[in-house]
């Protein structure tokens, strides 16, 4: 601030007041130049104190922004860290995971692979003894083929031999009841035959229960043949409920011949290890009724 000092210059006469004015002038002169100095000190000091507590605010709002900036990093980094880290705890407890369930499979696979490789080298052995058997089957039947075809010629043979000596008579060469599950019965009855001119002829079989006052008659299935040399009826039938037979009578008609014959029910006894119930059976047995 530019403080202007103003002289007053008098004039001759009034000299003296001047001289007079100028003492007072002179002696107030230092007092106003004090008051000019201490206001231009208290305006500097003001001005400085304004920068001073402007440069504090700036450098608090620095530090407030360095200090908020520091704990944001300190935060996303920690933060960051906590999620990197979870992340690769669960990315090791996957990879942990899928590893073993890797182990696993691949131990599976070989079991499998085992397993395989036995059941392949299993089904090799079986069809090596399949082929085996099959050739072996092959043969055999080829053989029991030849064997019957000899048979065969051999009872032609026969045929012509005994008819040609006036043929075989009517004959029962084996018979045979026995019990089955549920009341029921097996019969079977080989017959042999053979005309004079060595013809078949038709055979009609009759069976009849008998006990001392009634008879039954059992239905044959089928109810003729046709004969020429052996026949073999075979077949089942249900006993009638209370009936108890005491003999059995064969008759046979064939030919113009006929034979009869009477059986003791024992042909009808019990025999062990007899299955429960009739579809436990197997079919009618054809083989040959031994004597």
């Amino acid at each position: 601030m530019r403080v202007k000092i103003v002289l007053r210059f008098c004039s001759q006469p009034a000299r003296l007041s001047c001289q007079d004015s100028v003492p007072y002038q002179v002696e107030r002169r230092p007092h106003s130049l004090q008051s000019s100095d201490r206001f231009i000190d208290n305006h500097h000091n003001l001005i400085a104190g304004q920068k001073g507590a402007s440069t504090l605010v700036l450098a608090l709002f620095v530090v407030a922004i360095l200090v908020t900036a520091t704990v944001g990093l300190l935060f996303g980094h920690k933060l960051g860290y906590q999620r990197g880290f979870h992340s690769m705890q669960t990315e090791t407890k996957q990879a942990i995971i899928n590893s073993t369930e890797a182990t696993k499979e691949l131990k599976d696979l070989r079991i499998s692979n085992k397993i395989a490789t036995s059941e392949a080298a299993t089904a090799k052995q079986e069809l090596a003894i399949s082929l085996a058997n099959l050739k072996e089957l092959r043969e055999t039947q080829k053989s029991l083929t030849v064997e019957n075809k000899q048979v065969a010629q051999l009872n032609e043979l026969y045929t012509e031999v005994i008819a040609d000596n006036g043929g075989m008579p009517l004959q029962i060469i084996g018979a045979n009841i026995k019990p089955l599950p549920e009341n029921a019965f097996e019969y079977g009855f080989d017959i042999g035959m053979l005309s004079e001119d060595g013809n078949a002829k038709r055979l009609t079989p009759t069976l009849t229960l008998l006990d001392d006052d009634d008879f039954v008659e059992v239905p044959l299935d089928p109810a003729s043949y046709s004969i020429k040399g052996i026949v073999r009826i075979r077949g089942r039938f249900m006993m009638p409920s209370g009936f108890k037979p005491l003999q059995a009578k064969l008759t046979l008609r064939a030919g113009g011949q006929q034979k009869e014959q009477l059986y003791d029910w024992k042909l009808g006894d019990r025999v062990d290890n007899m299955p429960l119930s009739l579809l436990d059976l197997p079919e009618v047995d054809e083989s040959p009724i031994e004597p």
